[in-house]
């Protein structure tokens, strides 16, 4: 669907260059929730307004079904974003027009008639639950009614693509969630493809399907949000996941023991739903003693995350740790006594 390859990007100014993005390549499936995830100036928001040419890529190219935007004219690619809507983080409504009439605008922009925009319209005010907001203005509405006249404004053109840039940041965390759940319906009934930015972990676990970590402009770990809750690769995947856990293992004051091991295990899927702290004591003549835990409950699946520490002697732990490899556990080795 999205094939973007070797892209960069360089601001000039007179007495320097910035790259804001190196080399990024990335390869986006038509339908799926891809997440783009990364600290202030990573260059998230760089690499999202490339893909409707917002801001021009200095190198490489964006292939979006078989077309290469990066060679379209002035009179092509305004053709072109009729497929790609997009959302912001602070709405981008025009606080002179009702609500109607901003979702009315890019239809009215692309010539359709009154009873055309008027149907379309209506249709997504039921959509976005505003109808009773219709003629009200932004100023009167809140924060996440905002954000909903936005999404539906983005899809007044029946878009293919809908990029969000930062949609959730300004938003409490119960709007955020109403604000996800509605662009997940909005994929589903209109096999959307659906970019988005940010650099809340929570939105990637709670919506995404992929998610690709950016840093410096370029992506440094790319996977499945499942793998990468229960194998993060970096020590910026690590962080970022530690941030939404109850416990940080580096936080964690663990007595010392000698002849004691303290390990971290994770674990995907029916695994992480299985007693294997009780298994472990039963099979093995070891000691165990649970110094954090949590479970992520996914979209597709139970991700589970454990720190322990294991007492014993040293043959029955290796003994341990062969069988929790067999479980399809993985297991990191924080600290050993």
């Amino acid at each position: 669907m999205i094939e973007i390859k070797n892209l960069s990007k360089v601001y000039k100014s007179k007495t320097s260059n910035v790259r804001a993005l190196k080399d990024v390549n990335l390869q986006i499936k038509k339908g799926e929730i891809f997440g783009i995830i990364g600290l202030s100036g990573a260059g998230k928001s760089t690499l999202i307004r490339t893909i409707n040419r917002l801001e021009e890529p200095t190198e490489g190219s964006i292939v979006i079904e078989n077309k290469n935007i990066t060679k379209l004219d002035k009179k092509e690619l305004r053709n072109f974003r009729k497929e790609i809507g997009m959302i912001f983080q602070h709405f981008n409504l025009m606080s002179s027009r009702t609500v109607f009439q901003n979702i009315a605008f890019p239809l009215e922009i692309n010539g359709h008639d009154k009873n055309t925009i008027e149907k379309k319209v209506n249709e997504l005010l039921e959509l976005v639950e505003l109808v009773d907001k219709k003629n009200a203005y932004p100023s009167q509405l809140s924060g996440g009614q905002k954000q909903r006249v936005a999404i539906a404004r983005a899809l007044a053109n029946n878009p293919k693509i809908l990029l969000c840039d930062e949609a959730t940041s300004a938003l409490d965390p119960k709007t955020t969630k109403s604000i996800l759940n509605l662009i997940k319906k909005i994929r589903k009934e209109f096999n959307l493809t659906v970019v988005l930015i940010t650099h809340q972990m929570e939105v990637i676990r709670e919506i995404c399907d992929r998610v690709a970590i950016i840093e410096g402009g370029k992506i440094i770990e790319l996977n499945t949000v499942e793998e990468i809750f229960a194998k993060p690769q970096t020590s910026t995947a690590k962080s970022f996941i530690s941030h939404i856990h109850r416990s940080d293992e580096k936080e964690i004051i663990y007595p010392k023991i000698p002849h004691s091991s303290v390990i971290r295990l994770s674990y995907l899927g029916d695994s992480a739903k299985k007693p294997i702290i009780s298994s472990l004591i039963r099979k093995f003549n070891i000691d165990i003693n649970i110094l954090s835990g949590d479970i992520d409950e996914l979209q597709s699946t139970s991700v589970g995350n454990l720190l322990i520490q294991v007492l014993g002697d040293s043959k029955e732990v290796e003994n341990a740790f062969d069988w929790l490899k067999n479980q399809n556990i993985d297991l990191e080795v924080i600290w050993n006594g």
